[in-house]
């Protein structure tokens, strides 16, 4: 061997740039770090100044506790933190930064200067490095109590690293992404951006529900929180709390994403993987949720130390975060019903405009003018009512008796699901759909209600209320297994086999039969009869690919929900066909009554609103 190739130590440099190559990968990694330093040392406000997308300067400037200045030097060298002292300290991190060589591999690649003061120090000091010497030098200077840390000509000394480096606006705007997370992570400290020497974020500090929701319509936008529900839940030792969007509020791709485990902005796939299941069958092909979500969690049973950059985490008993986190956003995205929708923009309006102009009023007209006139009944007719239902609208042929009409519904719907006293009992209530006054082409029910116009896609409606009524009947009744005649055998591995083994109960449950017949293979003896038409090697396969990775499986639900909705698709009304304002309105009613009713099984939404302020921008009303 020559003497080129035998092992030797690595220079500090070099160990510090290969260090680098970890923790900085563009000017966003670099001020991730430095806002973390700065959180944890306890800041209030946080001004940052950019220039040129980070490359050319990086500085954070905060008020927080400040270095002493015979520590100044050690900021900067490998493996020297003052956030953890023994091995039991990494059990319980709660501090975002820890590993200890940021600030050292920072200053291995770029002119780094430190400058800071301790509330009990009479001036300030600071610290120097660059990346070719990294020999620190320590002088005084003039500096508040606090910190800054400047960071110059990022990659000067490694050529190579900088050329991958993208133009200056995506860098830039990864380095913002970077800020609004951190910015969303912590509500009780200030925010302050500067690009080029222009003011782009300016986030107070938010101590009530208010100002929270404000700073979270400052960062993921207005319309994000006027379709966006609020959830706090806290069970098993877990709280979960923060915003979901509605499934009609989605992207088309996962841009507008923020949870956090204990303060500390993760992307895990075990979390990933719960909030898809929750949203499974009310988003639209391809579409992404939208979410900013909290876990508050014993720091004890999660390990934030898996991934250099500390955006992997694992959970000592990951089915209970994943089946916590799943059960709770099916939960709430399941009782939404159309009062939830059309209260939350007036909310939100009315906290980020002026007192007076939320949605949802009628401007000019005040009363409901438009209401009143349009459901008078006509000359010769009369109002249509079931006991206790209150005003349901015109009915198109004088003297038909409500039980008719009902069993009309029910020759072309499935059967009412609304009992009288879920209904208005006085004529004045308006339910939230409010009530029907045409049909549009035989296709869209319009409707009227306390806010304006409401248009409703007949068919999507009712496959969903279809869809719903066809999981509960499923879920009560359980699902009947069919024998195979021939069972099929399947080649697994020993962790499969011994996961089946494990999971026979649940399989059984489902309407499977598994039997181990070796090591490495099962036989299929028993399918559910209604996927009799599906490859049960294929999903069985799959559904034990599952439980090995997440300790929990879908799949089998997934394809007997296809299935259901096809069902639900060819049992709803179809389009093209007339319907009578009493078999319209109660259809809307089963809407206020049925789960995720808000859209159909593919995604779609199936009503709208339109507002009377929506209609006079229209019309150029008050112009």
């Amino acid at each position: 061997m020559s003497n080129e190739a035998r092992i030797q130590l690595l220079s500090p440099r070099l160990a510090n740039q290969i260090a680098a190559g970890e923790v900085v990968e563009r000017p966003a990694s670099v001020i991730k770090e430095l806002l973390e330093n700065s959180l944890d040392s306890g800041a209030r406000r946080i001004d940052v100044d950019v220039e040129q997308g980070g490359v050319k300067l990086l500085r954070v400037r905060d008020d927080g506790g400040g270095i002493a200045p015979d520590d100044l030097p050690l900021a900067l060298a490998r493996h020297a933190t003052s956030k953890i002292r023994e091995l039991e300290d990494l059990e319980q991190v709660m501090s975002l930064g820890f590993r200890g060589e940021a600030l050292a591999s920072i200053s291995s690649v770029a002119r780094l200067t430190l400058t800071s003061r301790t509330a009990d120090a009479e001036q300030a000091w600071q610290v120097e490095t660059e990346g070719r010497d990294m020999q620190p030098r320590v002088q005084p200077a003039a500096h508040p109590v606090g910190t800054s840390v400047e960071v110059r000509d990022l990659f000067f000394n490694t050529p190579a690293r900088r050329k991958f480096l993208k133009t200056e606006k995506t860098e830039f705007d990864h380095l913002q992404e970077v800020i609004k997370r951190l910015a969303l992570a912590r509500f009780d400290v200030a925010f302050h951006l500067r690009h080029n020497g222009k003011t782009l974020l300016g986030l107070h500090e938010a101590h009530d529900d208010v100002s929270r929701a404000r700073r979270v319509a400052s960062v993921c936008g207005a319309a994000f929180l006027e379709q966006a529900l609020p959830i706090e839940v806290e069970r098993n030792g877990l709280r979960l709390w923060g915003w979901v969007g509605l499934p009609t509020f989605s992207r088309s791709q996962a841009d507008l994403q923020y949870f956090y485990v204990n303060g500390r902005t993760v992307r895990d796939k075990l979390v990933a993987h719960a909030v898809r299941q929750a949203y499974r069958d009310v988003l639209f092909n391809g579409r992404h949720p939208t979410f900013v979500l909290f876990l508050e969690i014993d720091p004890s049973v999660v390990d934030v130390n898996v991934h250099p950059t500390k955006h992997e985490v694992r959970f000592r008993d990951g089915r209970m975060v994943h089946d916590f986190l799943y059960g709770t956003l099916h939960r709430a995205l399941g009782d939404v019903r159309p009062e939830d929708q059309l209260a939350a923009p007036a909310a939100v309006s009315g906290m980020l405009a002026p007192v007076g102009q939320a949605a949802g009023e009628f401007g000019a007209q005040g009363e409901i003018g438009l209401a009143a006139s349009l459901l008078e009944p006509a000359p010769g007719e009369s109002i249509w009512r079931s006991p206790g239902a209150g005003y349901q609208g015109q009915r198109p042929q004088a003297g038909v008796p409500a039980a008719e009409v009902q069993g009309a519904y029910r020759e072309y719907f499935a059967p009412l699901s609304v009992t009288p006293a879920s209904l208005p009992e006085a004529q004045g209530d308006v339910p939230p759909l409010g009530y029907a006054i045409a049909q549009l082409k035989g296709v869209y029910i319009l409707a009227e209600n306390v806010q304006g116009l409401v248009l409703v896609d007949m068919h999507a409606a009712h496959e969903r209320i279809t869809y719903e009524r066809l999981k509960v009947a499923m879920a009560s009744e359980g699902l009947r297994g069919q024998p195979l005649l021939v069972p099929e055998s399947l080649a697994v591995s020993q962790r499969e086999a011994d996961c089946a083994e494990e999971h026979a109960a649940w399989f059984q449950r489902l309407g499977f039969e598994l039997q181990r017949l070796g090591p490495e293979s099962l036989a299929i003896r028993q399918i559910p009869a209604l996927l009799k038409q599906a490859e049960a090697n294929r999903l069985v396969a799959d559904v034990l690919s599952d439980l090995l990775e997440y300790g929990t499986s879908d799949r089998i639900q997934a394809h007997l929900n296809e299935l259901l909705g096809t069902m639900a698709c060819h049992g709803a009304v179809r389009a093209n066909r007339r319907l009578s304002l009493p078999e319209m309105n109660a259809l809307l009613r089963d809407m206020e009554q049925t789960e995720r009713s808000g859209q159909c099984n593919h995604g779609r939404p199936t009503w709208t609103q339109l507002a009377m302020d929506d209609l006079d921008k229209l019309f150029l009303r008050g112009r």
